[in-house]
């Protein structure tokens, strides 16, 4: 249980209506109990009558009375059992709320290397599947169990005071129950635990294959897959039922064990009476019912059981991720704006999951308002050096500057809303164009978005669509094509109005003619913007200030276009030949 203690926060925030319904449930359970007595008031009635102890009219009161009382007890006990179930479970819908808000909440705070670590179907699973289990944990394993708990400590002593000796025997089954649920319940924890690591791995599969469907496609795989699934179902299946076996064992044991009850009540119950230990037969049809009542109570004891141990194992889970810290946080919560001058000071940065040095000892100064591009080989550090500049990771040695403060100094929200980053994967998000472009803004504003998309070299494309700018796009902006994305993706980083403006080689899929308008469009429009170009293309870095050839993290070569054509044998000249004679 030391995993769900992360609920009580929880439960101490509903105080108040966790309170009230659990006294609603202790009101529920008094009305209900008070049925059976009358019944046995009835029998004795009846068999007053018989005796010619009472007539007939004081027969017929009596009865109407006793009938009446029953009536109206089991009509305020079902109304108390409805305001019970309003107030508990509609509790666990808001602790569910909350807990969904935190996980996502702290997945955002989660830096990249969290990620790269990190299934997407496994966090889909955690935020879903396993909060979930923990619902059923805070609203019906609470409601069930405290009314079970009530009806426990009132009925038991109501027996023993009645007739100690059936009550006796009634309860004699119940330790044995009590045994075998500790054992068995240990047994459905480990298997729950099993369960829900299955059905992350399914979600990861599933997501992934869904995702990449065109490669599926593409490939033929489809009977692949089909296969995999089939094993996946498979395993799948003898996870659950191995659960379900050890789950089935628990109401037939019940049901066994309150049969038992109700025979020994009937025998012991004549005994006593054949004996004159008790006056009335009522007795034994109070006992009854006693044991019929407590028969869902004690049946659901494994129900609520194997919900505690399912919380359990997806609680943990979810405190997992919960506990994990980002390594890249706030220290600063100042606004200090950035202008754009950036400085790398013998910059080294180590990825710990495959020990690749990406970068090593890299020195450069950028000024305000000049563009830094930079070429190399794949694998060459290129875009882990933008990714540096965003702190979507901090480097593993030496010292980033902006302005002259280290990187790390800034507020961290500051920093990257002065950012325009246009990945070299464009992701765009199943909404309309417009929402897309306008992503990063507080407020919707079509005149920004349709300037944007000019200046991205994407507004003609877009008026030509049926739904124009309103045109709704398919997952990842499948709807697009390679280069409307990426320029969608420009003009989405355009509209920040940046400082520091990250071009990780998303021109690839846009003609030369296309490129070149949208770097001049670039320049034009702010000679105070920062760019920073990645890019395996020369046309695309022949204008900038500073050009850095990366090779293995380390830069061979850096100068202007012309000073680098000087350099017959270098990488920059060897790529210009190259393009210049395609």
């Amino acid at each position: 249980m030391k995993a769900l203690r992360y609920l009580n926060k929880y439960f101490k925030k509903y105080r108040s209506k966790l309170l009230i319904g659990l006294l609603i449930t202790i009101s529920a359970r008094v009305f209900s109990l008070i049925m059976p007595s009358y019944v046995n008031a009835s029998i004795q009635v009846i068999e007053n009558y018989n005796k010619g102890l009472i007539q007939m009219s004081e027969a017929k009161a009596a009865l109407l009375e006793d009938i009446l009382i029953i009536i109206g007890t089991t009509l305020i006990s079902a109304t108390l059992t409805f305001l019970m179930r309003q107030y508990v479970i509609n509790v666990s819908r808001y602790i569910e709320y909350d807990l969904k808000n935190e996980v996502f909440e702290h997945y955002l705070t989660l830096d990249l290397g969290f990620y790269k670590k990190n299934r997407i179907g496994d966090l889909m699973n955690r935020i879903s599947e396993d909060v979930s289990q923990v619902r059923m944990y805070a609203g019906p394993a609470l409601m069930y169990g405290f009314q079970t708990l009530t009806l426990f400590a009132i009925l038991i002593p109501l027996m023993f005071i009645k007739a100690p000796t059936i009550a006796f025997y009634t309860v004699l089954p119940l330790p044995v129950l009590s045994v075998l649920i500790y054992r068995i319940s240990r047994i459905i924890h480990q298997r729950s635990t099993k369960v829900q690591q299955f059905l992350s791995t399914l979600s990861t599969f599933t997501q992934e294959a869904f995702s990449g469907i065109a490669v599926v496609k593409a490939y033929r795989l489809e009977n692949n897959l089909d296969r995999e699934i089939s094993d996946l179902a498979n395993e799948g299946k003898e996870t659950s039922m191995s659960l379900a076996k050890v789950n089935a064992w628990f109401f037939p044991m019940m049901i066994l064990l309150i049969g038992l009850s109700n025979i020994l009540v009937m025998y012991i119950g004549g005994r006593e009476y054949l004996a004159g230990n008790i006056t009335s037969v009522g007795v034994i049809a109070e006992f009854i019912l006693y044991v019929n009542m407590l028969t869902w109570p004690v049946a659901v004891v494994g129900w609520l059981t194997s919900i505690i141990q399912r919380a359990e194992a997806s609680q943990k889970r979810i405190n997992e991720f919960l506990q994990t810290k980002p390594e890249i946080v706030n220290t600063n919560f100042d606004s200090i704006e950035l202008h754009g001058e950036l400085e790398f000071k013998k910059v080294s940065h180590i990825y710990d999951d495959t020990n690749i040095q990406a970068l090593k000892e890299v020195s450069f100064k950028v000024n305000k308002g000049e563009t830094l591009a930079i070429m190399g080989k794949t694998g060459s550090g290129k875009s882990t050096l933008l990714e540096l500049i965003a702190r979507l990771m901090d480097p593993t040695s030496g010292e980033i500057y902006i302005d002259g403060l280290k990187l790390q100094d800034y507020n961290l929200d500051v920093l990257r809303s002065s950012i325009g980053t246009v990945p070299q994967d464009a992701f765009l998000f199943s909404e309309t164009i417009e929402k897309n472009i306008a992503f990063s803004l507080d407020e919707l504003n079509e005149e920004d978005v349709i300037e944007a998309a000019k200046k991205a070299m994407v507004h003609d494309n877009i008026i030509e669509f049926k739904d124009g700018y309103q045109t709704v796009l398919g997952e990842r902006g499948i709807t697009l094509s390679g280069g409307q994305k990426q320029r969608v993706s420009i003009a989405r980083a355009l509209i920040k109005n940046p400082k520091l403006f990250l071009f990780d080689d998303c021109l690839s899929a846009v003609d030369t003619e296309t490129e070149e308008k949208i770097l001049n469009e670039l320049k034009e429009s702010s000679a105070e913007l920062t760019t920073f170009i990645v890019s395996h293309r020369v046309s695309s870095v022949k204008h900038a200030d500073q050009i850095l050839i990366l090779d293995q993290g380390e830069i061979v070569q850096q100068g202007s276009h012309e000073q680098l054509l000087k350099d017959k044998k270098g990488y920059y000249f060897k790529q210009y030949s190259e393009q210049l004679a395609q």
